[in-house]
């Protein structure tokens, strides 16, 4: 064989009489690097290569670390294998079935004759340990899919039988097989060296699945976990998700009394004001359109299986997963000259879109919802104009609301999509254009486009590091052509608008409940249920407390009186406990003098206030929409 070789990223060459291992790769660069060495990457690709994988000719590798920021994937996909193995020496009678790396850690689907629950977790972590002690070289092997049907049957782990026969109708000759010790599992990798190199790791939950996801199958019990290149990174992640708990927004919603959730129904004039300021006009479409809509848009041949549907007189009709459609017919619905565009419709109807029962979380994820939606039609020389408007009011309301940390990712074509790939090319340079031009730094995201364009997806970053996709911008050169909009040019002839979908909050829902967990609960004033509590030392002060709500609320402030018969210390912790901003306090003293104690929920007491004072101060402080109050 002649030569081989292989590119590193400086450029630099190492030369094989073979085709190297990344791991070979790594070992010719040096002992230290080897021994660190976890996976590889090749020709650009954000697929991460097995270090047992071996190189073509001119292949140019990068090689992934326990330093890279790709290490913890890998790490994880070697934990679950550590997990299981773990499982079936503490109990050989449990079946393994599937454990990938998810977001931020990685599961293992088990079938198991009983139900696994968090008290198990201290023994599966020490049992899990001792594997990882033990330091077991992770060995690869192929071998024929009868060799590995065979071997799996005799073991009684007919889910993975079932896998490799799924396999082996695609065309599959072989399949991997990777060894660590006594124990042995399916998998394409990548793995890691040896057991030895997960150093931080911890089991965070269990629920019940559905075997491949399907209602029919068996019901398996899935054990969440994660693990981290070092015990600072997974100590700082344990932290995180505390945090979470705290501001889980479904506890603060009840405790705030802002909403409920019930088994039987599964799953703002801020933005007005915007909108008047923006130059949108606000419409109201049905709920329910005929399914002709829905194949005209393609929504019914690409999107169908989030859709809900009935019939009514003889007539299929679909609830709307979303606007943009009805927006379409009532763009066509009138004349329109090239001086009229841009139009900006905004629509805060509900929509409706089917989530499987497991993937519903609290209002995060729910089947019916209300967006800050909105379609622009536009020329194609005012594109640029109206993306670099639409960052500008993302930036003023994000900016309001405090949320000044997001991030931007630019989506590209899905596999499964309408339109030409000339059409596509347009929409996606345009979207990158208006970034480079706005100097706006962002991320491609290769293949997660809308099926009718390339997307803005706004990432928000929470206050303790999570990411949130709230706003988004899309832009759409097919809607127009499938429903045949035009307006008539400066050359008297028919064009074709450009069509942007946009929502800067998104689902409504889903932004209260990520804004609650940022916010800790701690809303500003002008967005908090309840202002202002009084409350009274004695009965005596009542109707002076009565005098004070009635001029309070006629300034537009939201106001409760506490006039129950309890001590003021409780009534104090109670309205801390649902995070009010204000809390005035009347005892005979202040209802004498015409003063009060102002208390803000952080414990801070100001006396001696005169009431027209604090009412423009609060007022001030709602109509500037500030973040920070008195306290501050």
């Amino acid at each position: 064989m002649s030569s081989i070789s292989i590119i590193l990223p400086d450029n630099s060459k190492k030369t094989f009489d073979h085709e190297p291992t990344v791991l070979e790769v790594a070992e010719s660069i040096g002992p230290r690097l080897a021994k660190d060495t976890l996976g590889g990457k090749i020709d650009g690709s954000n697929d991460i290569v097995d270090l047992r994988y071996k190189l073509k000719d001119g292949s140019k590798l990068s090689i992934i670390t326990t330093k890279s920021e790709e290490a913890n994937e890998v790490i994880r996909h070697s934990s679950a294998h550590i997990l299981a193995q773990a499982v079936q020496r503490l109990w050989p009678e449990v079946k393994v079935t599937i454990g990938p790396v998810i977001e931020n850690g990685f599961f293992y689907d088990f079938d198991s004759p009983f139900n696994f629950t968090e008290e198990h977790f201290e023994k599966i972590e020490k049992e899990m340990q001792k594997v990882i002690d033990a330091g077991f070289p992770i060995v690869r092997r192929d071998v024929t899919i009868d060799d590995a049907i065979a071997t799996f049957t005799k073991m009684g782990e007919r889910f993975k039988v079932e896998i490799i026969k799924d396999l082996k109708t695609r065309g599959e000759t072989t399949v991997g097989i990777y060894d660590q010790g006594e124990w042995f599992d399916l998998c394409r990798g990548p793995h890691i060296q040896n057991t030895n190199q997960v150093k931080a790791f911890k089991l965070l939950s269990v629920a019940g699945a559905y075997w491949r996801g399907d209602e029919k199958n068996p019901m398996l019990q899935r054990v969440y976990a994660t693990a981290f290149k070092d015990k600072k990174e997974l100590e700082l992640y344990l932290h995180q998700i505390e945090e979470a708990k705290k501001r889980d927004h479904r506890k603060l919603g009840k405790e705030l009394d802002l909403f409920m959730f019930h088994e039987w129904a599964p799953g703002s004039n801020f933005i007005r004001e915007m909108y008047v300021e923006f130059g949108y006009q606000e419409v109201i479409t049905p709920q329910i359109f005929d399914v002709s809509l829905f194949h005209k848009s393609g929504h019914y041949e690409n999107y169908k299986e989030n859709m809900y549907f009935t019939r009514v007189d003889e007539r299929d009709f679909s609830a709307k997963p979303m606007n943009c459609p009805s927006h379409c017919l009532m763009f066509h619905n009138g004349q329109h000259s090239y001086r009229d565009l841009p139009v900006r419709m905004a629509d805060f109807g509900r929509l409706h879109r089917y989530e499987k029962s497991g993937a519903m979380h609290g209002l995060t994820r729910v089947r019916t919802f209300c967006q800050d939606d909105a379609h622009i039609f536009c020329r194609v020389d005012q594109l640029q104009s109206e993306i670099a408007s639409f960052m500008t009011l993302l930036n003023k309301v994000y900016k309001t609301l405090g949320m000044d940390n997001f991030k931007i990712y630019l989506s590209t074509r899905p596999e499964k999509r309408m339109g030409s790939d000339e059409v596509w090319d347009r929409a996606e340079g345009a979207l990158s254009d208006a970034l480079k031009q706005l100097d706006l730094p962002y991320t491609v995201n290769p293949g997660d486009g809308a099926f009718y364009g390339p997307k803005l997806d706004i990432m928000f970053v929470d206050a303790i590091g999570r990411p949130w996709q709230l706003g988004t911008l899309q832009c759409d050169f097919n809607l127009p052509l499938n429903f045949d909009l035009k307006y008539t040019g400066e050359d008297n002839k028919d064009h074709k608008p450009v069509m942007l979908h946009r929502a800067i909050l998104g689902s409504l829902e889903r932004f209260i409940g990520v804004y609650l967990e940022h916010t800790a609960g701690h809303l500003p004033l002008w967005l908090s249920p309840n202002q202002v509590t009084i409350l009274n030392v004695t009965d005596r002060v009542n109707e002076h407390c009565e005098k004070i709500q009635s001029m309070m609320r006629a300034k537009g402030l939201r106001v409760e009186f506490d006039r129950r018969n309890e001590k003021l210390n409780f009534k104090i912790r109670e309205a801390q406990m649902v995070k009010t901003p204000y809390m005035i306090i009347i005892g005979d003293k202040e209802a004498e003098m015409g003063e009060l104690s102002l208390r803000t929920k952080s414990g801070k007491i100001v006396n001696n206030l005169k009431l027209e004072t604090v009412i423009d101060q609060l007022v001030s402080e709602v109509k500037t929409r500030a973040l920070k109050g008195i306290e501050a």
